[in-house]
């Protein structure tokens, strides 16, 4: 299987599609290039993080130095502005030490900018890079602060970023909407094929959140990306999203092996390869392997691996699972245009489930997985139905979603 693994890596290496020569331009990199001119004379709220950088340098401080616009507060998701605060970490409100501004943090005592944090606010800009899966929050902070434009009667501008898994892979349950939370803001698909901009859009044009009927949303369009273009095609370089999304390949497999959350087994985190390998004690993850490798998933084969999960700096501090070796499971993805990441965390997370000694003892946190999946059925149908029936239930409605979400699309 090893041999198989490195044939079919070098022949795919070998004919896969370069990179564009010409990266794709951002909201931010447009924008940047005017010299802010379409936000002049205006106090801005930018809600960013260290994502947000334009070449090399951030946009906090280009905004600083642009005559045209006033940097009136900023304000941090989770993981903080500089992007090194734990999953789940409350990050405390500052100064930035450059240029002076309030730093807000939408992650502590408020999930929202208030009233007074947008005190002689103009106009709210947003430039975050998101994955594109909907339990990631960014997009929750997106939205939650579209509420608060609203309410201030001032502007929301987005700058757009890239959707890294593209915008045509489209997959998993819709949420229910008593599953709604922090990680399941909108009834949306798992991974749901929009950039921000268009998200944001739709959030507004299919009331996806209450009160934006009235609120001005702008977004900034890219320049050179398309619907079908993944990470790697948009010749720009990756910047880790948060700790433990260091690079493309892991928010490739993130909306699949997050669902690991919910188990007593570890998602990988404290490893150098967190949601890229998984596993649990008891459970020979070689076996594993070679059962999900029988199934011919697309793009990817599995591997038989040992693992021990430790303390790794910011990236975790208390992995599940702290110093235990474990015989898991690693991910290879061997074509990552057909890899299909939430079908994959299905076939996963089942056999995983099928393995264990104690199933209900193994799946420690069901809440957690219903608010992942958005669905209040996946537990039960991982004890009755198969990875393929559990895949086929959400087919119709992601169809329905399709139809709806084109209507916002801003790219081809």
């Amino acid at each position: 299987m090893r041999n198989l693994f490195i044939i079919l890596w070098i022949s795919l290496c070998a004919g896969s599609v370069l990179a564009q020569t010409t990266p794709v331009r951002t909201g931010a990199d447009l924008l940047a290039e005017s010299n802010f001119e379409p936000l002049a004379g205006t106090t801005i709220g930018l809600i960013v993080n260290h994502t947000a950088l334009v070449g090399d340098e951030h946009l906090i401080n280009l905004v600083d130095d642009s005559p045209n616009v006033t940097l009136g507060a900023i304000f941090g998701p989770e993981h903080g502005l500089r992007g090194t605060a734990e999953d789940g970490e409350a990050v405390k409100d500052g100064i930035d030490q450059r240029t002076g501004a309030p730093v807000y943090s939408l992650y502590g005592q408020t999930r929202r900018p208030t009233m007074e944090m947008l005190d002689g606010i103009d106009l709210l800009v947003y430039d975050i890079q998101d994955v594109g899966a909907r339990f990631y929050t960014y997009i929750s902070t997106m939205g939650l602060a579209m509420q608060s434009a609203a309410e201030a009667n001032i502007p929301f501008m987005v700058l757009d970023r890239p959707n890294p898994l593209s915008g045509t892979y489209v997959s998993g349950f819709l949420l229910e909407s008593s599953l709604q939370s922090f990680v399941g803001q909108y009834s949306i698909p798992i991974t749901h094929g929009l950039t921000v901009g268009e998200l944001a859009q739709m959030i507004q044009g299919e009331a996806l959140l209450p009160g934006l009927d009235s609120l001005d949303v702008r977004v900034m369009r890219m320049q050179g990306w398309t619907r079908n273009m993944q990470w790697p095609d948009t010749g720009r370089p990756w910047v880790l999203t948060s700790p433990n999304i260091p690079r493309f390949e892991t928010a490739l497999v993130y909306p699949g092996t997050c669902f690991f959350e919910s188990t007593t087994g570890s998602e990988g985190r404290g490893t150098l390869n967190p949601f890229l390998q998984v596993g649990t004690a008891g459970v020979n993850g070689g076996d594993i392997a070679e059962m999900l490798n029988q199934k011919l998933l697309p793009g990817v084969l599995f591997e038989g691996m040992e693992f021990t999960p430790a303390p790794i700096g910011s990236m975790e501090s208390a992995p599940k699972l702290d110093g235990q070796t474990i015989q898991g499971l690693a991910i290879k993805i061997i074509d990552r245009q057909i890899y299909q990441p939430v079908e994959t965390g299905i076939h996963i997370l089942h056999a995983y489930y099928h393995a264990v000694a104690d199933m209900d003892a193994f799946l420690a946190r069901p809440e957690w997985l219903a608010k992942l999946s958005g669905s209040s059925r996946l537990k039960d149908m991982l004890q009755t139905n198969s990875p393929e029936e559990i895949i086929a239930s959400w087919q119709m409605d992601v169809s329905e979603f399709i139809q709806t979400s084109e209507a916002y699309y801003l790219y081809e």
